[in-house]
């Protein structure tokens, strides 16, 4: 979907808090671009304002009367797939619902505040994630789709050294990682990686990777080395920096200010890994909206290290992507299913 420029992206909102309905409304339609078009108590009216309105972008609620969110939002995909920005709880819980949500469809997930008079205060976020959603590409995705995404074919691969892989991603990420690392052999190259996502999700999404790749994959830990075999996700709410110590890699954990808007931020990790892999690294930004990453990526080049870039086709947002290509940070640009290959076949030179 294309927006004209300057039109408004015409949004629906779904939840069964008329409170949160009405704050959501009245923020939302203070913003430039933005037009709340209607809203909705549950799904059953959600689906009859979608084809009487034809909104561009839903933001949908989980924990509805008459049909849950996520079973609405399978739904939704399979026979009116459409950009979903989902929220989702700040809990472990939440967290495990985020993944389910990411998996069935939703461009993206976001923290609802456990006040709805705060709701106001997340609508800045909101209005930019809107507005990225409303260019995704969004495809009809069958009930085998999470599985088949699952389940490709691993790539045989030598024995490597002290080869480093850093991935960046934002919005359509965890699809995009979940392709990427899956398709990894088991003794691939240890591995970094920043997902744009608050805390308690990237848990939920560590655990959901490792019972998916031949690769073990768990939430970084302050100190935790950088192993071949190893995906290593940083939290949501810090930033993640690549160390080394002798021969060995290892990862720290910093709170601090957000970078390119980000916490964590794939600009910090990327620079980390220039400044202490250099040549023996390897990067790859994936789909995302935003420039997080892509000044950290030419970084990395110049630093002697191989790059890659997702290309426009196959990503859900070409943003963050379409930024380091500009700055050249991106040695090759290439589809979502040639990236694992193309990383692997780097680490070999």
């Amino acid at each position: 979907m294309t927006l004209t420029l300057n039109k408004c992206v015409r949004v629906l909102v779904v939840d069964d808090s008329a409170i949160v309905r009405k704050i959501l409304t009245q923020e939302l339609g203070r913003q430039p671009g933005i037009e709340v078009v209607g809203t909705a108590p549950d799904p059953y009216i959600a689906r009859d304002k979608i084809l009487a309105l034809e909104p561009d972008v839903l933001t949908l609620d989980v924990e509805m009367p008459r049909m849950d969110g996520i079973t609405f939002l399978r739904k939704l995909m399979k026979h009116r797939p459409m950009p979903v920005i989902v929220l989702s709880s700040l809990t472990p819980q939440g967290g495990r619902t985020a993944m389910e949500a990411l998996e069935a469809g939703a461009v993206e997930v976001m923290c609802k505040p456990s006040g709805a008079y705060s709701v106001g205060d997340m609508c800045t976020v909101l209005v930019e994630k809107i507005k990225a959603a409303s260019t995704a590409r969004i495809a009809s995705r069958p009930d085998s789709v999470t599985r088949s995404l699952a389940t490709p074919q691993r790539l045989s691969m030598a024995e490597t050294t002290n080869k480093i892989f850093a991935i960046g991603a934002s919005t359509g990420g965890v699809q995009a990682l979940t392709r990427v690392l899956s398709s990894m052999p088991a003794n691939a190259p240890g591995t970094v990686v920043v997902q744009h996502m608050p805390a308690h999700f990237t848990t939920s999404f560590a655990q959901r990777l490792d019972t998916e790749c031949a690769m073990s994959v768990k939430e970084a830990d302050d100190g935790d080395h950088v192993l071949p075999g190893r995906v290593l996700i940083a939290p949501g709410g810090l930033h993640m920096v690549l160390h080394r110590s002798g021969a060995n890699y290892y990862v720290s954990l910093k709170d601090g200010p957000p970078v390119c808007r980000q916490k964590p931020s794939v600009e910090v990790l990327f620079n980390s890994v220039a400044k202490f892999a250099g040549a023996n690294a390897v990067g790859a930004i994936l789909t995302g909206m935003g420039d997080d990453g892509a000044t950290g990526l030419l970084n990395m080049r110049q630093a002697g290290a191989h790059t890659v870039a997702q290309d426009e086709q196959s990503c859900v947002v070409f943003g963050m992507p379409k930024e380091a290509i500009a700055r050249g940070g991106a040695e090759r640009i290439v589809p979502l299913d040639k990236v694992a290959e193309h990383l692997i076949a780097f680490a070999r030179t």
